[in-house]
């Protein structure tokens, strides 16, 4: 479990660097994207890395592994929208937009610690094509949960499942060999 923590932590570190830099770029424009909108976004990626899985031929240089970071930061940015809701412009400084990040990534780890315990490290043993594939089908969950008006009778709610689907990106990431010195985020 250690080697996963140390492992995890990098892959965070990374991804926080390039939220970061992005707010320094953008500000904190994601904020005016309703939390359905968030979701899209991280099913065009998750759909994106499963025709990376497929295809014989690339037409775009990016890779699953960017792909993969970019869905660490929308779960990240789902998590903030859900608990704020959205907002009609950028509200929050990039400090507090780092502080949330902080916060739901540790929440995050948290929860796939206590996961790692119960399960063992089971994921070690999954395809990342297996991963893409649990990663799709927790989006169409939250898409139907956001069909539902967020109600569920006896599901786990929206939060747990952007949680999940941020611990599958690490995981992803884990199993890529990430970070490679050449790639770009």
């Amino acid at each position: 479990m250690e080697k996963t923590l140390q492992e995890y932590d990098e892959i965070i570190k990374d991804c926080r660097a390039l939220f970061s830099n992005k707010l320094h770029d953008y500000g904190a424009s994601w904020r005016i994207m309703r939390l359905s909108s968030v979701t899209d976004q991280i099913y065009i990626k998750a759909s994106r890395i499963r025709s990376l899985q497929t295809l014989l031929e690339k037409k775009v240089e990016d890779d699953e592994s960017s792909e993969f970071v970019g869905i660490v930061n929308y779960a990240v940015i789902a998590l903030i929208q859900w608990e704020l809701g959205y907002s009609n412009c950028p509200d929050i400084s990039q400090n507090e937009a780092l502080e949330l990040y902080d916060k739901y990534t540790q929440i995050a780890k948290e929860l796939m610690q206590r996961k790692n315990h119960d399960y063992g490290e089971i994921w070690r043993d999954m395809r990342v094509s297996s991963i893409t594939d649990l990663i799709l089908t927790k989006i169409l969950r939250i898409k139907q949960i956001e069909d539902n008006q967020g109600k569920t009778i006896v599901s786990e709610g929206l939060d747990a499942n952007y949680l999940d689907i941020l611990n599958y990106a690490v995981f992803s990431l884990i199993h890529l060999n990430y970070p490679k010195k050449n790639i770009k985020i």
